[in-house]
């Protein structure tokens, strides 16, 4: 029983085997999974997949690096959406300070907005950051989104920043960098942030775990996040597994 909370198997990376893909996920114990939409082409795909399979969940958002393409339309379009049952959350949303596609204010602008429409349809959100952790946490404070709480998606902060998202509501999900052999903070993260509040995801196509790391990333290897948690908690890779599913399934509002 392995949930990974984000996957982009709505990207063009599987166009060519996405059926095996998931059957792989499948063998290696993946029973859930959140597909992730960040615009227009993505936000589709992933509520085809999510009314094709069962076991596949929609995640529905704006990109920060495309904040600057966001219309008004687009969020309501995004409200609509986000009453389909199989929708679990808005997002991903956030500051990406890496590419300088969108100016910051309309990056900042785009996300209070998100925050904002995520209360409105009382669904928790999924959070993206790229070097922008003080905005971050400053406007998830500004905007009291502990109201819905929510995900740090593949968190790569301080254990300190990790436990600011604690005290507002938030899950803890790390992914393929906490197995990478120099990634000291995800491990260290991973020994501070108590297994109730541990997510786990691949981001796949991207940030494959050891041994695949620079290759594409599919979800059955989350249970390789998953084996690395166990180790560093002292924990089994089964009591990781149950716990992390359980935390997911909780946030999400999945029975």
């Amino acid at each position: 029983m392995l949930f990974d909370t984000h996957v982009h198997l709505n990207a063009e990376q599987y166009e060519e085997d996405l059926e095996e893909v998931i059957l792989r996920a499948q063998e290696a114990g993946v029973s859930h999974m959140v597909c992730v939409g960040f615009d227009r082409p993505t936000i589709n795909k992933a509520m085809e997949l999510a009314e094709k399979y069962e076991f596949i969940y929609a995640c529905i958002g704006w990109h920060p690096v495309d904040a600057i393409d966001m219309t008004d339309e687009d969020l309501i379009w995004i409200e609509d959406l986000a009453g389909h049952p199989k929708v679990v959350a808005i997002g991903e949303m956030g500051l990406d300070y890496h590419w300088d596609k969108s100016p910051k204010e309309i990056q900042k602008e785009v996300f209070r907005r998100q925050i904002q429409l995520a209360k409105k349809v009382k669904l928790p959100i999924v959070i993206h950051n790229r070097e922008a952790t003080a905005d971050i946490v400053e406007i998830l404070q500004e905007e009291g989104a502990a109201e819905v709480g929510g995900i740090m998606h593949c968190f790569s902060g301080s254990p300190e920043v990790a436990v600011e998202c604690l005290k507002m509501n938030f899950y803890i999900s790390l992914g393929g960098p906490v197995t990478f052999k120099n990634a000291k903070k995800p491990k260290e993260v991973a020994a501070v942030v108590p297994i109730e509040k541990l997510l786990i995801e691949t981001d796949c196509p991207y940030l494959a775990p050891h041994p695949y790391r620079g290759k594409r990333n599919e979800p059955g290897y989350v249970k390789l996040v998953a084996e690395q948690i166990a180790e560093i908690k002292g924990l089994s890779f089964e009591e990781v597994a149950n716990i992390t599913t359980a935390n997911a399934k909780k946030i999400f509002d999945i029975n």
